[in-house]
């Protein structure tokens, strides 16, 4: 069993009650049946765990302002205190701790819904590299299309390079990306994956890197089309089951700053931000860069159970350009000026609303976010 993991997976611990914004609010935590028996046959806190778990849903209860039942007032947790870490259970332990699973293949990644995962990726200037180890067991899925796993194994390691590579406008990276995936997947329906080589090939060479470029700068030139497809996608999002009540807050401000000014006030707020960026904020480029290798090696291998290749990547940039244009919103809303500790709110806070709930999710890869053929 191969066990793939980002180099910083090491570094994280998690901060407990010095959390601004502790996992333990706001959402329903499921209890795996494994800890529910023990729960019920405990002795120490009887009457408390009987008392505050839903039995029925297997879950813990929350109070009215949606904290878990358990958790003190200094963000401490009463079960950890009277039971010990090893009683906590399987979400409780694992969090914010995410595994997508292949055949004998495990990618583990840390989830950005952490504010300390977020401000551990946020901060870190040097390219993510991946990290494997290997435990000594063996399996084998019944269906499992091996040689589409080589194939989204290679794209994605070519995608990775790519997005770290600084010497190409950020933009042109997403867009070779997306290019990469169109390809292949076309390539895929066709019968032809054993011409992924082609693909990978003709997604790093330099006429294709000049095309993208000329693509981005006519993209970036089209104010009405620009901010038609920002709109829709950003309205899109607003159509998305709610996690949080403070959610609708932040979407409603956004829409106020951004979209009501039309494509000319859009494209022109745009091009004041980059400008300003690039004299006061130049790390903004490296955290878009962090997080487009998050979404892209998190999900994109998921194209090997369904055959999805294009709307794995395509979603991928579209959380990227959606978390560009919160950015955007929060640097008016401060009066044009935006830091780092703005970027890790505004990152964990998406990534709860959307990497937390499997609808979003479903709902968000369903859509059509880019259009690469413009001929």
């Amino acid at each position: 069993m191969l066990i793939v993991y980002p180099d910083y997976y090491k570094q994280f611990t998690c901060i407990a009650g010095d959390c601004e914004d502790t996992c333990c609010a706001g959402w329903e935590i499921v209890i795996d049946p494994g800890s529910l028996r023990s729960y019920r046959q405990s002795d120490v806190l009887h009457k408390r765990l009987l008392r505050d778990i839903n039995w029925r849903k297997g879950a813990f209860r929350q109070c009215a302002d949606g904290r878990c039942a358990f958790l003190r007032e200094d963000g401490l947790c009463d079960l950890y205190r009277g039971l010990g870490p090893d009683a906590l259970c399987r979400t409780c332990r694992s969090y914010p701790r995410h595994t997508e699973e292949f055949e004998n293949v495990r990618e583990i990644t840390l989830s950005v819904s952490c504010p300390e995962v977020a401000r551990i990726l946020m901060n870190r200037m040097e390219p993510v590299h991946f990290l494997e180890t290997e435990d000594g067991r063996e399996e084998q899925y019944e269906e499992f299309d091996y040689f589409l796993y080589e194939c989204l194994c290679d794209a994605r390691t070519v995608m990775l390079h790519i997005l770290q590579d600084r010497s190409l406008d950020i933009g042109v990276r997403l867009l070779l990306v997306l290019g990469i995936a169109h390809d292949l997947e076309r390539r895929y329906r066709n019968g032809c994956l054993f011409e992924t080589d082609d693909v990978l090939r003709r997604a790093q060479s330099p006429a294709m890197i000049q095309k993208a470029g000329r693509h981005i700068r006519k993209r970036l030139s089209d104010q009405k089309r620009n901010y038609s497809i920002a709109k829709r996608r950003f309205y899109r999002m607003c159509d998305l089951e709610r996690l949080r009540d403070d959610w609708d807050q932040l979407l409603i401000e956004t829409q106020m700053l951004l979209y009501v000014q039309g494509a000319s006030g859009y494209a022109q707020v745009h091009r004041e931000f980059r400008e300003w960026c690039a004299r006061w904020y130049p790390r903004l480029t490296v955290q878009l860069e962090q997080l487009a290798v998050y979404f892209i090696s998190t999900y994109f291998m998921g194209a090997v159970y369904d055959g999805r290749i294009y709307a794995k990547a395509d979603t991928a940039v579209a959380y990227v350009a959606l978390l560009y244009d919160l950015f955007v919103a929060r640097w008016l809303k401060n009066e044009r000026d935006l830091n780092t500790e703005d970027v890790i709110e505004l990152v964990y806070r998406f990534s709860r609303e959307i990497e937390h709930s499997d609808p979003n999710l479903e709902k968000m890869e369903k859509y059509t976010w880019w259009r690469l053929i413009d001929k």
